[in-house]
């Protein structure tokens, strides 16, 4: 799985950028809100990546924050929720404001997002609420980007070993809540858990 990718930024539209990684033009899905904080073309271009896989297509969503990758993970977690729709909700209001829409269980406020109707705006709230709560409670940006980093990375490796996302990612919280900080003692406390 990519989890990464730094490069030249190649093309650059709302919808799409092309990032040239080494001679290599990656295609990468993002959202406006992260469109907006990319560099012009021909410069230098850091996002994290979400690397969707499906029968007949590999996917990369980029991010530039780590916030907005985590939110994204807990959008397509949702059922009836797919990459592109979480991407649709992502571009339809700044992450902050997604993220206290759906806290406060502001149903005016996401069914405003193109594409959101009430029965998916109700589903958000009831689904998320309890766990946006959660990723607020994470503090500042500088540690807990670095520490949200280490934890996708950590779900990442379970799923590649085969392991289900969800039993994943419940696996690493618990590793992560026992006390573990390295990212490999994360992925081996999972796999403790995961294995009892």
């Amino acid at each position: 799985m990519i989890a990464r990718l730094v490069g030249t930024l190649a093309h650059k539209s709302p919808e799409q950028l092309v990032v040239d990684v080494g001679g290599v033009g990656y295609q990468v899905f993002v959202s406006l809100q992260s469109f907006c904080r990319i560099p012009d073309v021909g410069q230098s271009v850091r996002l994290l990546i979400h690397t969707n896989v499906r029968e007949n297509a590999l996917e990369l969503f980029g991010f530039t924050e780590a916030g907005e990758r985590q939110l994204f993970s807990l959008l397509t977690s949702v059922s009836g929720i797919g990459p592109r729709l979480a991407l649709n909700i992502l571009s339809g209001m700044p992450f902050a404001e997604l993220k206290a829409a759906i806290e406060a269980g502001d149903l005016v406020r996401l069914v405003s997002i193109p594409g959101v109707g009430k029965k998916t705006a109700e589903r958000l709230v009831v689904e998320l609420r309890d766990k946006v709560k959660l990723l607020d409670a994470a503090g500042d940006r500088a540690g807990p980007a670095r520490v949200e980093d280490a934890d996708a990375e950590a779900v990442s490796a379970l799923v590649n070993l085969g392991y289900r996302r969800p039993e994943a990612e419940r696996a690493v919280q618990a590793s992560r809540a026992a006390g573990e900080r390295e990212l490999e003692n994360v992925i081996r406390g999972a796999l403790k858990r995961i294995s009892a």
